[in-house]
């Protein structure tokens, strides 16, 4: 008979208890295969437990394969394979509670384009959150279009025409959680056999994610105003990569004859199409954009991409790109039967914030925001005695803006040194696929979370690391 020591005082209840005692006799070989176990009457009476109590642990260890029964017979052990002839079991991570909260940092990263809460309009989309949750109610717990909801796609389409002069049709848009997601959908459109050409230095993701689908790759060179096109013409890329209005990390940004030069490499091979990833257009202070690739393509070579993390908020998840007319039938029959990886409320919630013209406004005033904290950083800098041995580039294009340090410590010295004071910076050269010297002593200055408080520590922080004290 089976005897077990049952705590009606521990946490777990007596069936549990009773399940995992016979489970353990079964896996440790104590309870032979095919053997019968005692009826749910005798091992009750026995115990002294109820018999609903055994009822539920044959139950749970029957569901579970531990046992099985036989009509007016009873339950007999199943034959399992033993616990010592398993393989070796995986590591088991003990929970650390470190990792799941987080604590606010002393430390300054302008690694990073972080986006400042205190400039997200939280009350608005709160508002619109309600309405939608009281208004859509129906349409929320449908399915959503694999390529997105309609009113989003329309939102976006005229906010397209309002804001860079694109004739988009809603049926051309595309919207994904995150560039990343789309990224591997074109990489299944087109295929992974073909060759890709994509910026150098870049943004390091992009390499990351085609490398893992084992895509052929070319790393073109930048020059001063854009991408290499004599590279790219040398290349036997079949698409290209780029971004035109913004290239990061150099902020170049693509002139229009240059423009036109690459619609007319891609319109020399059926098989060559143009990725233009516009994640930062937003936000060029200086003047108006310059048209968008898809804008001045007659060819429909263009594929574009854009994203609402720079100009929102990054953990919002939300990207679309505007494929050519001449792709849809072909990328509809074979990739919409994936299923849309952006919430049906999410999705409402900021078609309603671009039709009632809260994103306009959301962006007339970040872009001012980012302007002065860019001005006020910049003027600091150049007002501080890091004012002799600094070069300010690309100032006017984006978040961030690249300073140089004529200095004889290598970008190593000067990151370690930083770290060392709390500080994180990258330079230049850590976005290159390969050394590349010129990049030297160059480095990558996000500013669009960073405090006044923190701007005079970054100066005295580079001040004491950089210039040498008499």
């Amino acid at each position: 008979m089976l005897t077990y020591s049952l705590d009606t005082h521990h946490k777990e209840p007596l069936y549990e208890q009773l399940y995992q005692a016979i489970k353990s006799d079964i896996l440790q070989g104590q309870l032979a295969a095919h053997s019968k176990l005692p009826s749910k009457r005798q091992l009750a009476k026995h115990l002294g437990i109820s018999i609903v109590t055994v009822e539920n642990s044959y139950q749970q260890l029957k569901a579970e394969g531990f046992i099985y029964s036989k009509p007016k017979r009873g339950f007999f052990v199943s034959k399992i394979q033993l616990k010592q002839d398993l393989p070796q079991q995986v590591i088991r991570l003990v929970p650390n509670q470190e990792l799941r909260s987080v604590e606010k940092s002393n430390k300054i990263n302008l690694s990073q384009n972080r986006i400042n809460p205190e400039t997200f309009p939280f009350s608005t989309w709160s508002k619109l959150v309600r309405r939608v949750l009281n208004d859509y109610q129906n349409e929320l717990v449908q399915s959503a279009p694999s390529q997105g909801i309609w009113d989003l796609r329309l939102a976006i389409s005229q906010h397209l025409s309002d804001y860079r002069g694109m004739i988009v049709d809603p049926q051309q848009i595309v919207i994904g959680a995150g560039t990343d997601y789309l990224y591997t959908l074109l990489l299944q459109f087109f295929g992974t056999d073909k060759r890709i050409a994509i910026e150098n230095p870049g943004y390091s993701k992009i390499a990351r994610i085609y490398e893992q689908f084992e895509v052929r790759l070319d790393y073109l060179p930048m020059e001063a105003n854009g991408i290499s096109l004599t590279a790219l013409k040398n290349s036997q890329a079949d698409i290209v990569h780029i971004s035109p209005s913004h290239q990061f990390p150099t902020g170049a940004v693509l002139p229009i004859n240059k423009r036109y030069e690459l619609l007319s490499w891609a319109s020399q091979d059926d098989n060559r199409f143009i990725i233009e990833d516009d994640f930062d257009s937003e936000f060029r202070f200086g003047s108006r954009p310059l048209p968008s690739l898809q804008e001045i393509d007659s060819s429909g070579k263009v594929i574009y991409i854009n994203t609402f993390s720079k100009s929102l908020v990054p953990t919002l998840r939300i990207s679309y790109m505007v494929l050519p007319a001449q792709l849809l039938p072909k990328f509809q029959t074979k990739l919409t039967f994936y299923s849309n990886t952006v919430s049906n409320l999410e999705q409402y919630t900021l078609a309603s914030f671009i039709k009632e013209g809260y994103f306009e406004k959301h962006l007339n005033r970040m872009r001012l925001f980012y302007q002065r904290k860019r001005d006020k950083f910049i003027n600091k800098l150049m007002q501080s005695p890091l004012a002799s041995i600094i070069t300010i580039h690309n100032e006017d294009a984006g978040l961030h803006f690249i300073l140089s340090l004529h200095l004889e410590l290598s970008d190593e010295e000067i990151c370690q040194r930083a770290e060392n004071h709390g500080l994180t910076i990258k330079p230049l050269s850590y976005f290159y696929h390969a050394d590349k010297k010129e990049a030297s002593h160059s480095f990558i200055i996000n500013f669009t979370n960073i405090s006044d408080q923190e701007i005079d520590r970054i100066i005295t922080i580079l001040t004491e690391i950089c210039i040498k004290k008499d």
